[in-house]
């Protein structure tokens, strides 16, 4: 029985980004497979013994070289994926981390799944008018929804991002904010504007917002309107009453595009007010062009810190 396995990878430039910035990758391959990784020349070794362990690697870096040959950069949370898929042996959801990719003109970027979850966020958002995302902090739902929302905006196939949530303070009272209904809603909607200008150069930003292509719309504004040729963001929906879900939902128009974003474990309603999010899930499952994806803690991009706080909370029973 061999004691390694090795790989010979002809191109240097892909051998250098899989190894990562410092040979960050490298660290995380031995921790995974538990066993020292040496890279020498243009191979890649695992040192371990077990067959199975063996078989895994290969595949992985193999899974490794193609996703960095269509551009995109292995990190962490792609080798976790990946190795994650590849212990229950599917590789449907392999190829669909593959494939599925978001293009963003104008800017240039692309946005790629980084979980075979959000592969599966991806492909709601495609084939789908309103898609429910449903998960932890740091699941990516919020900037996968802006990145289709900006791809489908900047293609000219919608001709406005609309950007909204409920105003609830997330337990304590901050008082009535200065300036105009833009700057009083502006602090709410902050994480969709940080996800914008992480896809955007800023004076893009600006160029959108100067034309009025996005627009931000507090939920209770949304009421009487009905919305064509948008995309509309609802973020923060656990905390919409079912009342609020309902308005909501009826204000899809022609040609628009909804998404509506979540974190059951986060609600800040009252007690015994019920979330519409939840509601929503159970009462518009299986309809068509309706898409409803759930994703846990192990598909959290944000930080292998935020992973473990997540655990951490689930697993308290008191």
């Amino acid at each position: 029985m061999s004691d390694s396995t090795t790989l010979v990878l002809s191109d240097s430039v892909i051998l250098q980004k899989i190894c990562g910035a410092n040979d960050r990758n490298i660290r995380h391959l031995e921790q995974l497979f538990a066993a020292p990784v040496l890279v020498r020349g243009n191979e890649v070794m695992l040192d371990s013994a077990d067959l199975e362990q063996q078989e895994r690697f290969v595949c992985l870096v193999s899974e490794l070289q193609e996703h960095s040959r269509r551009g995109r950069e292995p990190d962490r949370g792609l080798i976790s994926a990946i190795h994650r898929d590849l212990l229950s042996e599917d590789g449907a959801s392999l190829e669909k981390m593959k494939e599925l990719v978001v293009d963003i003109p104008v800017a240039g970027t692309r946005v790629y799944p980084r979980s075979p979850r959000q592969a599966e966020v991806l492909e709601s958002l495609e084939n789908n008018s309103l898609s429910f995302l449903i998960g932890p902090a740091g699941t990516g739902k919020t900037y996968l929804a802006v990145a289709h929302a900006l791809g489908e905006l900047l293609s000219k196939r919608k001709r406005k991002l609309v950007l909204t949530r409920p105003v609830v303070e997330a337990g304590e009272s901050l008082g009535y904010l200065p300036g105009d209904l833009a700057q009083k809603i502006s602090p709410y909607l902050r994480p969709l504007y940080d996800a914008i200008e992480a896809l955007l150069p800023h004076d893009l930003v600006r160029r959108l917002d100067e034309q009025r292509l996005i627009e931000i719309a507090p939920l209770a504004y949304m009421r009487g309107r009905s919305l064509r040729d948008c995309y509309v963001i609802l973020d923060e929906a656990q905390n919409t009453t079912r009342e609020q879900m309902k308005m909501f939902l009826t204000r899809i128009g022609e040609n628009t595009c909804a998404v509506v974003n979540g974190d059951v474990t986060q609600v800040d309603l009252p007690r015994r007010v019920p979330s519409g999010l939840l509601h929503a899930e159970g009462i518009l499952a299986g309809l068509p062009d309706i898409g409803i994806t759930r994703l846990g803690r192990e598909d959290v991009v944000r930080s292998p810190l935020v992973q473990s706080i997540i655990k951490a909370y689930d697993d308290d029973q008191t």
